[in-house]
């Protein structure tokens, strides 16, 4: 499997959606077979992947929001592979 690549456009998987869940208090990815409940950060970056934006993009967009935060340009570039792998997005 090849790197996540800064210019690439990220979509969810087909099946997959991305809502708020109240009761849990978390963003959740729900597919056909179950539910998976995502901590604050994975929420934030995956509401953003929407098959249009760059990760370049999104990690712009996220630094601008969390200014002197280092690392978050790996942050989420690792956890983009991470979803990559779990074929939550594609």
């Amino acid at each position: 499997m090849s790197p996540i690549g800064r210019d690439q456009a990220l979509a969810l998987r087909r099946g997959f959606r991305l809502q708020w869940e109240p009761r849990q208090g978390c963003h959740v990815l729900l597919y056909p077979e179950g539910m998976i409940k995502l901590n604050a950060s994975a929420g934030l970056i995956l509401e953003r992947v929407d098959g249009q934006r760059s990760v370049a993009a999104i990690i712009d967009h996220l630094t601008e929001s969390f200014p002197g935060v280092p690392g978050i340009d790996e942050d989420v570039l690792a956890f983009l592979e991470v979803a990559h792998a779990q074929f939550w997005i594609e």
